[in-house]
């Protein structure tokens, strides 16, 4: 059986995206890889063994192109309002809370919101299917 390990993103600026992950979701920095080219950069946290994987590629000046193809990451958060609230006094710019609840059944509450190089990020509640 195949366990998941990680997500890789590109991110133009190290410091920038480590602190972004650090203040938004608690995510420390598990290890640091320097390589000639390019840097990996591992963060998680005590919620979950999962970790976002940063690709710094050093020779890279512009922001990358995130296409058609980029979905989403998906968190999980005890209590959404607070949070939601939370990364509104960070001015982290979350977008507006959603209950979607399509005839009547409430699949999910969350809201969304962009790392500093565009990547979107879901906010869920723990509730429902997603505990």
């Amino acid at each position: 059986m195949a366990k998941a390990i990680h997500s890789m993103i590109r991110v133009l600026d190290e410091d920038r995206s480590v602190a972004f992950y650090r203040k938004a979701f608690g995510l420390d920095v598990a290890d640091r890889l320097d390589f000639d080219d390019f840097t990996l950069v591992y963060m998680s946290n005590t919620e979950s063994e999962f970790e976002v994987e940063l690709t710094i590629n050093k020779d890279r000046t512009e922001p990358y192109d995130l296409g058609d193809g980029y979905g989403h990451l998906a968190v999980l958060v005890a209590d959404l309002d607070a949070e939601h609230a939370r990364f509104e006094r960070e001015g982290l710019a979350p977008r507006k809370l959603v209950e979607f609840a399509p005839g009547g059944t409430l699949v999910g509450r969350f809201f969304f919101v962009a790392d500093p190089d565009g990547y979107q990020i879901e906010v869920l509640e723990r509730s429902g299917r997603f505990k």
